[in-house]
C-alpha cells in the first residue's frame, strides 16, 4: 500500500538514480549493498512498477522511474525544509556567517545591511567573498556559503531566491580609444564593435560553462576580476560592461564615455535582477535573518531612489 511508503525508500530510489548504480547508492548511504536492493525491491512492490531497468550491466531508470523521480525529489525537497526550519525556531545566535557577493551588486547597498547586522549582533563573524556569475549559486550548492547575492539566474529547488533591486551595467570605454572618436555618434553595430577587443571577466564556475552574457566582440581578453577589468578599460586597450555604480565617477569626469552599441541601445545600458539565496534545507539563524532583512530594505530604498 502506497501509506507504507518511507521517506528512506525515497532517498534510496534517488540514490540509485543519481549515482547509476546500487554499489554507488551503497556507498553514498553508508550502507551495504544487499540493504539498497532490498528497499528497492519494497518500493517497487508497493508502488507496483518496476523503477529499474536491471537487464543491463547497470540500472537504468523505466519510464515510470523517471516520472516517479521528480515526485520522490520534491518530497524529500519539502521534508528536508521542514526540518530546516524546525531546527531554526529554537536555534541560538550563529557564532559567524559566510556571504558570497557578486562584484557587480552595488556594495553601498551590501555595506549598509553588514553595518546593519554588526550594530545588532557585533559578536558575529562575518565572512564575505566574492563569488562571480555562476559561482555564487555554486557556493550554496556546496555548502560554501550561508548566503548568496547574485544576478545569475539559475532556479535550483534546494534554494530559496528573493528578488533584490535591479543592477544596471554600462558599456564603457576610454576617452582616448577609437570608439570614443567616432564622428557621426550614431549607435555602433555588432559588425564595428567586433574590430575592438572585449575585456570580460571569466566565469570561475562550471554551472554556466559555455554561457556568454553580452559578449559581442569575437576578439576577448579575459580577466578574472572587475578591478582589473576596470584597469584595462580605462587603459584604453578595448571596450567592456562595468556596473553602473562603479564608473559614476568615471563618467561624470571623462574618464570613460559610454559606449552606444546597438544591441544595448543609446546609452548602451542593460539591468539585470538580482536575487538574495539560500538553501531551503539549512535553517538561518537569527543573524542571517537580520542580515537578509536588512538587504532587503535597503534594495527597496535603491529601487524607490531611482525611480523616484
Amino acid at each position: 500500500m502506497l501509506d507504507g511508503l518511507t521517506l528512506d525508500q525515497m532517498r534510496t530510489f534517488v540514490a540509485v538514480a543519481e549515482t547509476g548504480s546500487f554499489r554507488a547508492a551503497a556507498a553514498r548511504l553508508a550502507r551495504v549493498q544487499s540493504a539498497v536492493s532490498h528497499a528497492i525491491g519494497n518500493l517497487e512492490d508497493q508502488l507496483g512498477v518496476s523503477l529499474f531497468d536491471r537487464s543491463g550491466h547497470r540500472p537504468t531508470l523505466t519510464d515510470e522511474g523517471r516520472s516517479l523521480l521528480a515526485d520522490a525529489r520534491a518530497i524529500l525537497i519539502k521534508v528536508d525544509a521542514m526540518r530546516a526550519r524546525a531546527r531554526g525556531l529554537g536555534a541560538g545566535v550563529e557564532l559567524g556567517i559566510s556571504i558570497a557577493l557578486d562584484p557587480q551588486f552595488p556594495q553601498s547597498i551590501a555595506a549598509a545591511a553588514l553595518r546593519e547586522l554588526h550594530g545588532i549582533y557585533p559578536s558575529v563573524g562575518v565572512r564575505v567573498f566574492t563569488a562571480a556569475l555562476g559561482e555564487a549559486v555554486q557556493a550554496l550548492q556546496e555548502r560554501r556559503s550561508t548566503l548568496s547575492i547574485s544576478g545569475i539566474d539559475i532556479p535550483d529547488p534546494r534554494i530559496e531566491r528573493r528578488a533584490l533591486t535591479f543592477v544596471a551595467r554600462v558599456a564603457v570605454v576610454s576617452r582616448d580609444h577609437p570608439l570614443a572618436k567616432r564622428p557621426d555618434g550614431g549607435l555602433i553595430p555588432m559588425a564595428e564593435l567586433a574590430e575592438h577587443v572585449q575585456i570580460v571577466v571569466e566565469d570561475p564556475s562550471p554551472l554556466t560553462e559555455g554561457r556568454y552574457y553580452n559578449v559581442l566582440s569575437p576578439g576577448t581578453w579575459r580577466v578574472s576580476d572587475f578591478a582589473t577589468k576596470h584597469a584595462l578599460i580605462l587603459a584604453g586597450i578595448g571596450w567592456g560592461n562595468l556596473p553602473l555604480w562603479l564608473v559614476e565617477r568615471d563618467l561624470a569626469e571623462g574618464r570613460l564615455v559610454r559606449v552606444p552599441a546597438a544591441e544595448f541601445g543609446p546609452l548602451g545600458e542593460t539591468r539585470a535582477r538580482a536575487w538574495l539565496m539560500h538553501r531551503a534545507d539549512e535553517p538561518l539563524g537569527p543573524a542571517a535573518q537580520a542580515f537578509c532583512a536588512a538587504l532587503l530594505r535597503h534594495s527597496a530604498r535603491d529601487v524607490h531612489a531611482r525611480d523616484g
